[in-house]
């Protein structure tokens, strides 16, 4: 279980970087959100779960966007955080709504026959 520092250090970096790819960020990375925010215990990593809209390849092409991007959000985020030392930054796609709507498909499929 997460201490109450750890969980607001992750509020307040899924806040921050979503407003830094939104609105700060010359690369796009397309319509993104940020779904989920994990930092470790020592608060030397936070991982950052990204959920892409659109059908094709945007996902990759926002992944891109955002390890070339990487320095540039977490140099402005340090400015929001009230700590010595910025997390470093990992950037993962969040397909959990995909698959949930797989899951859902699934069941409806079941439960129609």
């Amino acid at each position: 279980m997460a201490s109450s520092k750890v969980e607001r250090l992750q509020h307040i970096i899924l806040k921050n970087v979503s407003h830094i790819i939104q609105f700060e960020m010359k690369n796009k990375v397309g319509l993104a959100a940020i779904t989920d925010v994990k930092v470790t215990n020592d608060l030397s990593y936070a991982t950052i779960y990204v959920h892409f809209y659109g059908e094709g390849n945007h996902s990759l092409k926002g992944m891109e966007a955002l390890e070339k991007a990487k320095g540039f959000i977490r140099s402005k985020l340090s400015k929001e955080l009230s700590i010595r030392k910025v997390p470093e930054l990992i950037f993962k796609i969040d397909n959990s709504l995909e698959q949930g709507n797989r899951i859902e498909e699934i069941i409806k499929k079941i439960n129609e026959k």
